[in-house]
């Protein structure tokens, strides 16, 4: 029986295989390698994304803070008084800034970086129409500011006539930040003087 059991362990001992430790090492560093490509593309991925969620969120922000805000009635005078609204009567409303508003140019004159106004109603659309800037509050420069206020007269393009209960758009277009339309309806009666809320 010692004879067996001797053999038995002889047998169970010679075929014994396991991996000596130089491959054991070869396989961890593999892993390692793995692991650490695999690492740095997530965090390469996440910074990337980071970047431009931040880069989002100031193109939002700077587009926010340029924003106008119209103040006040629109008021339509009827200077010839004609009974109609036509290219020789008035449009005036009052613009400021918006809350953390960034400064906007307001000058009439100005060919770039400065507000655009367009006229719509049912007979035409006309772009960037001539309007003039009569200053509330105001510091001495053509930027509006935060605090200052500014009052804004267009003229109807000519071959424009406001009838009574016609609809008109005014779109004020700042340099940046996003379009103002201005929409009103014209009373049934025409009168000198009409505040259009």
């Amino acid at each position: 029986m010692h004879g067996r059991l001797a053999r038995l362990f002889r047998s169970l001992h010679n075929k014994q295989e396991g991996i000596t430790g130089l491959e054991t090492a070869i396989i961890l560093i593999a892993f390692v390698i793995v692991a650490s490509v695999f690492a740095f593309v997530v965090l390469s991925t996440g910074l990337f994304s980071a970047e431009r969620g931040k880069e989002t969120v100031f193109a939002g922000l700077e587009k926010a803070r340029g924003n106008l805000e119209v103040r006040g009635a629109l008021t339509v005078t009827d200077v010839d008084t004609s009974g109609t609204i036509d290219s020789t009567d008035e449009i005036r409303f009052n613009v400021a800034l918006a809350a953390g508003g960034f400064p906007i140019s307001l000058d009439p004159t100005a060919y770039t970086n400065s507000v655009v106004i367009n006229y719509i109603d049912a007979q035409n659309r006309e772009a960037d129409v001539a309007y003039s800037v009569n200053w509330i509050l105001e510091d001495g420069d053509t930027l509006l500011e935060v605090g200052e206020l500014a009052e804004i007269t267009v003229n109807p393009p000519s071959g424009s006539t406001l009838a009574p209960n016609e609809i008109f758009t005014l779109e004020v277009i700042p340099p940046s930040g996003g379009t103002n339309l201005i929409n009103r309806t014209m009373p049934p009666a025409i009168d000198d003087v009409m505040d259009l809320h």
